[in-house]
């Protein structure tokens, strides 16, 4: 059984859906010397998300956000917590719909996903600035 973790940094990315597959498998080539197993993908932060979606038509990345932002609008009256700005709470509600960690599945040293899936980090705040995700990888 092969058992490999680490966390990483990711760079600052603005409010939005942003395709972080090609930057996770840079960071974490240990995933190649697995035959079958897993990969979770887990983020350290309350007010971003990850999920696996659409990698080929960004709009669908806007469509996302635009759909996010009207089912959670942000300044609702009900909102107390609220000191950290108005994208807060509506940022913290969206990241817990969404989920703050994706199991994907390998095959022959690569992730086993379908022909237009990617992992998207779900940045949910204004200036969230950077985000650490830590990438665990088992199998044979």
């Amino acid at each position: 059984m092969i058992f490999e973790q680490l966390e990483i940094q990711l760079q600052p990315y603005k409010r939005g859906f942003h395709l972080i597959t090609d930057e996770v498998l840079g960071k974490f080539p240990a995933i190649k010397s697995i035959k079958k197993g897993f990969l979770k993908v887990f983020i350290k932060h309350t007010s971003a998300s990850l999920t696996i979606n659409e990698d080929t038509d960004p709009t669908v990345r806007l469509d996302f956000e635009s759909h996010f932002n009207k089912m959670i609008p942000e300044n609702a009256p009900y909102y107390i917590h609220t000191y950290e700005g108005s994208d807060d709470m509506p940022a913290h509600l969206k990241a817990s719909i969404l989920g703050s960690s994706v199991d994907i599945p390998i095959t022959n040293g690569k992730l086993n996903l379908g022909t237009w899936q990617g992992i998207y980090l779900c940045e949910h705040r204004n200036y969230g600035g950077s985000r650490k995700l830590v990438l665990s990888a088992f199998g044979i």
